[in-house]
């Protein structure tokens, strides 16, 4: 059967992605400030094992549910708790310049609840500027980083601000993922409207866009308000690699799509 795949250009990023327009942690310096929260996670936990479930025989719509712009120590850790409490795992998709000794244990533990970490580069900078060593830089520091807590690597790349250009494609060999968003990195949006906002774009094969940036408790709430629901529809939610599995799409480096729906 030929896949149909929704391609959202980096032109129009800006009505679906959180990210264009707001930089990465430095953009939650006015958010109200949180007390630290301490992961859970400790040197003997383990991966959990997750069942492998044939989700396109499941015959179910899936959902894969994407986060930006950690880790840290509060907001990550807040989102991982809401994602445990309903079952469900997402993607991460990391700035390397918030990998340290304080947010690695995150990582873990997001890692060993069978979430999926991936890479956001290390700076957050527009990389079109950028030249083809630079780029290749700012997807190796993450690369390295997340190898080192997890022993695996990343899998994807979501461009800051959704900005792309050839060279970009030539130098990163993972798949661009874009993502259904709800301009949650503005904090005037409020929980409600991130979450409607989230209920109305989804459909069978959405990637949604959100973002765990220290101090954005509004997307906290809103998931408890996003998770239940689609559950209650009927979804099932996945990893971005299980999502491409399950609609038969190839994980390739040269893939010059950008993504928000896969089917």
């Amino acid at each position: 059967m030929k896949k149909t795949i929704i391609l959202i250009m980096a032109m129009v990023s800006s009505l679906v992605c959180g990210c264009v327009g707001a930089p990465a942690e430095e953009s939650s310096s006015d958010s109200p400030s949180e007390p630290a929260v301490v992961s859970e996670t400790s040197e003997e936990t383990t991966k959990k094992e997750v069942e492998k479930v044939d989700y396109k025989a499941l015959g179910k719509p899936l959902v894969a549910l994407t986060f930006d712009d950690g880790p840290n120590i509060t907001t990550t850790v807040q989102v991982l708790d809401v994602l445990e409490e309903y079952g469900v795992r997402g993607s991460f998709f990391l700035v390397g310049n918030n990998i340290s000794d304080s947010t690695k244990d995150v990582v873990k533990r997001a890692y060993d609840m069978g979430c999926e970490i991936n890479n956001h580069s290390k700076t957050h900078s527009d990389m079109t500027k950028m030249t083809p060593e630079e780029i290749t830089a700012e997807i190796d520091f993450v690369r390295d980083k997340v190898k080192e807590i997890t022993g695996e690597d990343t899998k994807f790349f979501r461009p800051p601000y959704i900005a792309v250009n050839q060279t970009m494609y030539d130098a990163v060999d993972m798949p661009f993922i874009a993502g259904a968003g709800c301009n949650d990195w503005e904090d005037k949006v409020s929980a409600e409207e991130r979450a409607e906002r989230t209920l109305k774009q989804v459909k069978d094969g959405t990637i949604v866009l959100l973002h765990d940036m220290q101090g954005n408790s509004k997307t906290v709430e809103a998931l408890k308000t996003i998770i239940p629901e689609l559950q209650k529809q009927g979804y099932e939610f996945v990893t971005v690699s299980e999502l491409f599995e399950a609609k038969d799409i190839e994980i390739s480096g040269d893939d010059t799509g950008l993504y928000t729906v896969v089917g």
